[in-house]
């Protein structure tokens, strides 16, 4: 029983399930009759064995098949651990991602690891970081500290990308952040309801009611979790924002529990999932 349990994790659930994890949200900063339709695909820790190419394929040929109005990718595209028997580049996965279709486009951010795993972006902390250049390269836009207006269906709205907020490990403070909340937020220069992509769910608490919805990744739901609990949690908040929909003070937090693993490619009880959420 011990034997399958764990072949289960380690190979089963992260490597072949996959579910759809749906969202149905009407903010109150929402207009109750702008129906808007988010596909959002996070940390995909692109590597074989357990997220080849052909597997990131089928997945946005499932996404393409919700038919979303928006797709978003949440960060973390390469790999995060050493259980990888053939590596993959960023370039070589933005070409997958590439193929996604949706009427407003494909938009992205930065994750932790597309910081740590550049070395020249570590030394001189600064970017562009490669996984950057390469999703660029494809034509899919990387939103880092940077807001848009975005108009579907007569409508029109606000997309905000978070700079990250762990990219570079330092030994006195922890971690140094590219993330500039109050700036980004100045970019909004009217009415219309907003979106903040922030790939940590860790700025929630800082975000106000302005922002109809934030969505975040990073989290993995844990990638062990069972009746609602997981017993690691990579936030400082723990099981608070570990996965799904989340509502405090009038805000909604939306945290995918992602497509693959970092540290260990172990999960149970949360598998990937391609996430949607329907605004209005």
């Amino acid at each position: 029983m011990i034997a399958g349990t764990m072949s289960y994790a380690f190979a089963l659930e992260p490597g072949f399930r996959m579910m759809t994890c749906e969202h149905k949200i009407k903010p109150t900063s929402w207009p109750s009759d702008f129906q808007l339709r988010i596909v959002a695909l996070a940390d995909p820790h692109i590597g074989e064995p357990y997220m080849s190419l052909d597997r990131l394929e089928r997945i946005v040929e499932k996404a393409n098949a919700l038919k979303p109005d928006l797709i978003v990718l949440l960060g973390d595209y390469v790999a995060g651990h050493r259980f990888i028997s053939k590596t993959i580049s960023v370039r070589d996965a933005a070409k997958v991602f590439a193929q996604l279709k949706s009427p407003l486009g494909t938009y992205a951010i930065l994750g932790n690891h597309d910081w740590w795993d550049d070395p020249r972006a570590q030394q001189s902390r600064q970017g562009p970081v490669q996984a950057q250049r390469d999703l660029e390269a494809e034509g899919i836009p990387v939103l880092e500290n940077d807001a848009l207006k975005l108009h579907h269906k007569g409508s029109s709205f606000w997309l905000l990308g978070l700079g990250d907020q762990y990219a570079f490990p330092d030994q006195r403070q922890g971690y140094i952040g590219r993330d500039n909340l109050p700036g980004l937020m100045n970019r909004i220069t009217d009415d219309d309801p907003a979106i903040l992509l922030a790939h940590e769910p860790d700025i929630f608490p800082e975000v106000s009611s302005r922002i109809a919805l934030t969505m975040s990744g990073h989290t993995h739901g844990g990638q062990v979790r069972l009746f609602g609990y997981s017993p690691i949690v990579p936030s400082k908040y723990g099981n608070r924002y570990a996965h799904g929909h989340i509502v405090e003070k009038n805000c909604n937090l939306v945290v995918s529990g992602g497509l693959g693993c970092s540290i260990l490619p172990i999960r149970f009880g949360i598998p990937p999932e391609i996430t949607v959420v329907n605004l209005g």
